[in-house]
This record gives structure tokens, sequence and C-alpha cells, in this order.
């Protein structure tokens, strides 16, 4: 009898005994997968904030990009055009002017004055480009619609334009960046999509401006924009991008639910009304 006894104490024990062991071994298990997994989730991120970095590095290298091909654009304008003229002028105004007879002197600076108002009208031109008057005068919706008309005044393609609420103008800086956003947008519609049709709507919603374009062409969707912006293509994509990320902005590129049109929607925060 006590044999028994000491028999199922002893089996009792090894019972416990290794059912502590066996959570033991599987608190353990269970922390070393925390571990490892803790790790993985930290790489993740690590990789995550490297992506961003690279992305944000190469939408930079666009923005820098951009803006050194504007100012060799406007140095090559004033240096092939201006300059020239400029020149001619001055050697209609040469000191041995003076020296000459009142009706040459008198042609001299008629030439010269003819020559300086062409290159004033260049100027204007090239200072157009950089910020068109009708935006600068009246505003992003006067600007776009102005830029609809001309395009569907062409008879290739039905282009229009809508804004629904723009009481109040953005400030001046950003509604030129939105501006050549949009120029940029629909210059990539015009070259690629082989559209029938390019529309133009804006609105506001609580906090937020938005511009959305629709056009029946080809096109391409967030992912295509992301791949191509992650790529040394696309210069002009980039540039899209880098000149939102100025102004808190995002852009998003999608096919209707229908699959007949492609849509373009550009977001960024509504700040304060311009002045």
């Amino acid at each position: 009898m006590f044999f028994l006894q000491a028999t199922n104490s002893s089996g009792v024990s090894t019972v416990l005994f290794l059912g502590t062991v066996g959570m033991v071994v599987l608190v353990v298990a269970l922390i070393i997968f925390l571990i490892m997994h803790q790790r993985r989730v930290l790489r993740f991120h690590k990789k995550i904030q490297q992506m961003e970095a690279e992305q944000q590095k190469i939408l930079l290298n666009a923005s820098i990009k951009l803006q050194e091909e504007e100012r060799q654009r406007l140095a090559a304008d004033l240096h092939d055009d201006a300059g020239p003229l400029l020149a001619t002028a001055r050697l209609y105004l040469n000191e041995n002017l003076v020296n000459q007879d009142k009706a040459t002197q008198l042609q001299s600076i008629f030439q010269a004055r003819q020559i300086i108002d062409d290159t004033i009208q260049l100027v204007r031109n090239i200072s157009h480009s950089l910020m068109p008057p009708t935006l600068k005068n009246f505003g992003l919706e006067s600007a776009v619609n102005d830029l609809f008309q001309k395009i569907s005044g062409s008879g290739t393609i039905n282009a229009s334009s809508r804004f629904h609420e723009y009481k109040e103008r953005l400030k001046e800086e950003k509604e030129l960046i939105v501006f050549r956003v949009v120029q940029e947008l629909i210059n990539n519609i015009l070259k690629h999509s082989n559209s029938s049709f390019i529309h133009l709507t804006q609105n506001v919603h609580a906090d937020k401006f938005y511009l959305r374009i629709h056009h029946d062409g080809r096109g391409i969707v967030q992912s295509d924009f992301d791949k191509l912006n992650k790529s040394n293509v696309g210069l002009g994509l980039k540039n899209i991008s880098s000149r939102l990320r100025v102004v808190q902005g995002s852009i998003n590129f999608e096919k209707d639910i229908s699959q007949t049109y492609y849509k373009v929607t550009i977001e960024l925060p509504k700040d304060e009304p311009y002045e």
C-alpha cells in the first residue's frame, strides 16, 4: 500500500515537473517570437523610412532640376534674344552719332527706339511666361478658363472647365504652383492620351481645395504614377510631385468605375484668402 502511494506521488511530481518545463519552454518560445517579431517590425519601419528618404531625395532633385531648367531657359532667352537686340541698339547710338547730320541722327534714334521697343516686348513675354498676367491679375479660375478656351478653340479637342466654389483666391504663390501643375497635366494629356475631351472641375469640401481633371483617352493610375516617380523617367510627373509638396498638396490618378475615362484629383489645404 505504501509502495503504491509512493509510486503515485512520484508520478504526480513527474507530471508537474514536465508541465512546468513545458510552460517555461512555451513562455521562452513566446518571448523569442515576440523579440524576433519586434526586430522584423523595426527592420520594416527602417526600410520604410529609407524608402521615404529616397523618395524625398528624388522629388528634391526633380524640383532642383526643374528650377535649373527654368533658369537656363530664361538665361538663354535673354542671351540669345535680348542681348543681340540691345547690342544692335547700341550700334545706332554710338559716340559718332553727334558728328553726323541731323537726318542721320534722327534715323538712328528712330531705329534704336524700335529695337528697344522690341526688347521691352521680349522681356514682357518672358515675364508673362514666368507669371501669366491673367493669373496675376484675375486669379486661378480666369487663368485656367483661358487655358481651356484656347485648347477648345483649336477645334481638335473638346475642353471645358468649371469652378464651383472659388469665391476667395488662394495666395499668389499657391495659385502659380497649382496652375503650373494643371498645365503639366494638360500637356501630358494632349501629348499622350489621344482624348476627345478634357473637363476640369473645382470645389471645396471642409478645409480641402480640390481640382479634378477628367479625360477619355489613355491614362495612368496611381500605381503607375508611383512607379514613374521612383524611376529615372517621367520628369514632368516628378515636377508635379515636387511642386505639390511645397503647398502640402497631393495628387491621385485613377480610372472611373465605369472604365470609360480617367480622373486626376489634386488636393491641397484651403489656406488664408488672397489679399
